[in-house]
């Protein structure tokens, strides 16, 4: 028989087997539709978000690379060095320069003066000069509006600051005063007059592109204001503490050769400090990286449940008709005619649920990105990633056809007779065990019709249940797993880097470390305390920030691979450092930091490295850095340490303790006893809010649907034992309650099974995930959750029991046994 024909009859079937398989067609879609769109829309968001910062990033009109031009009291310098801007402007490789200045101003009190040094805590709020921030570098304003550079009596505070004074709207009477003003002897002894008294009102909040993905260490220097060019014109050659300067390149011109030509115009001994745009939004795309991946893992999970859904309903709808080809095949149907039979119906599903996913994923792209830089992302909205819509499409499509097909060909006549005779019945040594305990008939004969197998047409006919209940539970498991080890991760800074309770800094560059030893060791509510020290090095060519401590330091950042500092010539990198250098544990690498010639170290472990340094500058992060000998980091030759690490004993008071501890770095000498300091990769994490609850939910819910469709059709295939039962005696009751033993011990073997496939899958991507982000991994599989997974299941096993087993109670023991 010709294919043509084949089809013919198969279009047929469909057309008069539609109405009573429509309602299998539509739950095939609509599933299909439903966890499929939620893995297409989680991997578009995965890719949006990753994408997000470069988006923003071009959006403001980015600076290749900004130089500190002027300083108060440096050499050859002034706060504002207009002549060297030029000079700057003039290269041949520079297209545009715009600088911005940090003004000395303090919010007045009383009277209009300022009576000590503390109260010019804001002193070096940047204005911009020339357009800087307004034209390039543009900040982002998400509240308010942006100020008018053409009016020196608006301003806008920094968003992501910790220390912004006045709210939105509201007007603050400003003071701003010469660097002579502060440099003076009388500055804090008597009150000081303002140079220039100013009303300037707040009109907005804005983000600037160099802080939207930051750590905890550098927000603390954030907040105050920034003025418009009108009001620093007036005021940059007197009052400005420093000026950096943005630059933008012509094409083809590389940074590094821009930084030589620019070094050569600075004056000499000035400090040389450059900010390199590339570099920030490397750091804000590391920082993002571990939202996008747990976005990517749950959205292979979604696709791995979409395909095994899908192809469990594909499999119950192509055997609703298995009863009817043997006739087809007596009336001369061919193999391909049986093959045929159920297909169109099904691969019309499919592609119809590919279709609906594509429309979910559509739907969902609005909660894209997510993160910090969803409030200043610069294309919100609805978003079509055709790259995703596309390939996820013929994903689904193809993958689910070729599971249709290999289905009904299995399932034709021709291919069952070549496997042989049906295997005579059994009872599966479950219920021969059960009926040995002497439970109720219903339970035993419950178990035996699911766990059993049967010959003839019937056989196993529980057996997709049981499979639809190990899918269920795996695939809340692994996303159980995988989301608990999360939260773990967010809630125990030891994971990411911060071993310890508190860092002691004082506001001089460093502690004296006999002082603090000599508190420190007699405090009893401390366990112990490590001195480090902050640098920065070259390490094989590479620019690496350092953190230094002695060997075999009692505290420290907790360790990956191989071992700590025990001695001279060896180093501990960050597990992101090491592969940025392409080395290995037991390498060597060759430091650069000044001194008079290079020097190798031995690489000896990999650590997670915390958000720890100066605020501001280059510093250890997660993953990021290196931990060395702290004799070898430049400057640390005194012995006097830049922080404190603390641990407290166990049981100890934390606030008692800090309040002792802030003795030792008075805060009225700008001393810090710092808390917990989140790397930029946990703060973007906290601000995802409740969106992969929500995604977690919706996929939970498709797997719960898919089984219960499941037990619904292995209840349906049951009636014919349920009609025999009634026959020898069983009332309504027991039908009832047979039935529920049915389904309670399918989902009862499928969660047995399930359970921890779905807790070792789940266990095997966080670690995937944790080394990816350079973590300690340390997956968590909380025992109360998984005990209610358990329970939820069995009860929705009862629940999904209650509608058919009272059908099969009240449905007339004839009306099923006509046939026989």
């Amino acid at each position: 028989m010709s294919s043509s024909l084949a089809a013919r009859v198969a279009w047929y079937r469909f057309r008069c087997t539609l109405r009573e398989r429509w309602g299998g067609y539509l739950a095939l879609a609509l599933l299909l539709g439903l966890v499929g769109g939620l893995a297409m829309g989680s991997v578009a968001a995965a890719r949006r978000t990753q994408a997000a910062f470069p988006d923003y990033l071009a959006s403001t009109n980015p600076s290749d690379l900004t130089v500190l031009t002027g300083l108060a009291g440096a050499p050859g310098s002034a706060g504002y060095d207009p002549a060297l801007i030029r000079r700057i402007a003039a290269l041949p490789y520079v297209r545009h320069v715009s600088s911005y200045a940090g003004l000395n101003v303090a919010i007045l009190g009383p009277g209009g003066t300022v009576t000590s040094n503390t109260a010019l805590g804001f002193q070096g709020l940047p204005g911009s000069v020339d357009g800087e921030f307004f034209g390039t570098d543009r900040v982002t304003v998400v509240q308010g509006r942006m100020a008018d550079p053409r009016r020196a009596g608006e301003a806008v505070i920094d968003a992501a600051g910790t220390g912004a004074p006045v709210p939105v709207g509201a007007v603050a009477p400003l003071g701003f005063f010469t660097n002579a003003q502060l440099s003076s002897p009388d500055a804090g002894k008597r009150p000081v007059r303002p140079y220039l008294t100013i009303n300037v009102k707040i009109v907005g909040k804005a983000v600037f592109s160099s802080e939207e993905a930051q750590d905890d260490a550098d927000t603390q220097i954030d907040g105050g204001a920034l003025f418009t060019p009108a009001l620093t014109r007036l005021l940059a050659r007197c009052c400005a503490a420093w000026t950096k300067t943005a630059v933008q390149l012509d094409r083809g011109t590389t940074v590094a050769a821009a930084e030589a030509g620019i070094q050569r115009l600075l004056p000499r001994g000035f400090p040389i400090e450059f900010y390199v745009t590339s570099q920030t939004a490397a750091r804000a795309e590391r920082a993002i990286e571990p939202t996008s991946i747990a976005l990517a893992v749950f959205g292979g999970i979604a696709a791995v449940a979409a395909l095994l859904i899908a192809g469990q309903l594909i499999g119950r709808q192509l055997r609703l008709g298995a009863g009817d080809l043997g006739t087809l095949r007596a009336l001369g149907g061919g193999p391909a005619v049986t093959v045929f039979d159920g297909l169109p119906g099904v691969l019309a599903a499919v592609v119809a649920g590919g279709l609906l996913a594509c429309g979910v994923a559509v739907c969902l792209s609005p909660l894209g990105p997510l993160g910090t830089v969803r409030a200043v992302y610069p294309y919100p909205g609805v978003a079509f990633d055709w790259t995703v819509l596309g390939g996820g499409l013929a994903v689904l499509v193809v993958l689910l056809s070729l599971v249709a097909v290999v289905i009904a060909v299995r399932r034709a006549p021709h291919r069952a007779a070549a496997r042989g005779q049906p295997v005579p019945s059994r009872a599966s040594a479950v219920a021969r065990a059960v009926r040995a305990a002497g439970l109720p008939v219903p339970a035993v004969e419950g178990i035996r019709l699911a766990l059993g197998r049967d010959a003839g047409r019937d056989r196993a006919p529980v057996r997709p249940a049981v499979l639809g209940a190990v899918l269920a539970s795996v695939v809340l498991m692994a996303t159980i797993t995988f989301g608990a080890s999360l939260q773990t991760l967010v809630s125990h800074p030891a994971l990411y880097g911060w071993n310890w309770t508190y860092a002691l800094s004082s506001g001089v560059v460093t502690i004296n470390q006999e002082q603090a030893a000599a508190v420190l060791d007699h405090d009893r509510d401390v366990a112990a305390w490590t001195g480090v020290w902050f640098g920065t090095a070259q390490l094989d060519g590479q620019t690496v920030p350092l953190l230094g401590a002695g060997a075999n330091a009692p505290v420290g950042p907790p360790l990956l691979s191989g071992h700590g500092l025990r001695g001279p010539g060896q180093v501990v990198l960050g597990a992101a450092t090491l592969a940025q250098l392409h080395k290995r544990v037991g390498d060597t690498v060759t430091v650069t930091d000044g001194g008079p010639r290079p020097f190798r170290l031995r690489v000896v472990g990999t650590a997670t490295l915390p958000s720890l340094g100066v605020g501001g500058t280059l510093h250890t992060e997660m993953g990021i850095g290196a931990l060395l000998p702290y004799q070898l980091i430049p400057g640390a030759g005194g012995g006097e340490p830049n922080t404190i690490l603390v641990t407290l004993r166990p049981g100890a008071n934390p606030a008692a303790a800090r309040a002792a501890l802030q003795r030792l770095v008075p805060a009225d000498a700008g001393g810090v006893v710092s808390g917990v300091q989140r790397p930029a990769e946990i703060v973007n994490y906290r601000s995802m809010g409740t969106t992969p609850v929500l995604l977690a939910a919706a996929l939970v819910i498709g797997a719960l649907s898919s089984l219960w469709l499941t037990l619904m059709a292995a209840v349906r295939r049951r009636r014919r034992d349920l009609a025999l039962l009634k026959t020898l005696g069983f009332t309504r009751r027991q039908v009832a309650a047979t039935v529920a033993w049915l389904s309670t011990a399918a989902v009862a073997a499928g969660t047995a099974i399930g359970v921890p496939l779905g807790i070792a899958l789940g266990r095997f991507l966080w670690d995937l995930f944790a080394r990816q982000i350079s973590v300690v991994p340390e997956p968590a599989v909380p025992p109360l959750i998984v005990a209610l997974v358990i329970a939820g299941a069995l009860v929705t096993a009862n629940l999904v029991a209650a509608l058919p087993g009272w059908v099969a109670a009240r449905t007339p023991a004839a009306a099923v046994l006509r046939a026989e």
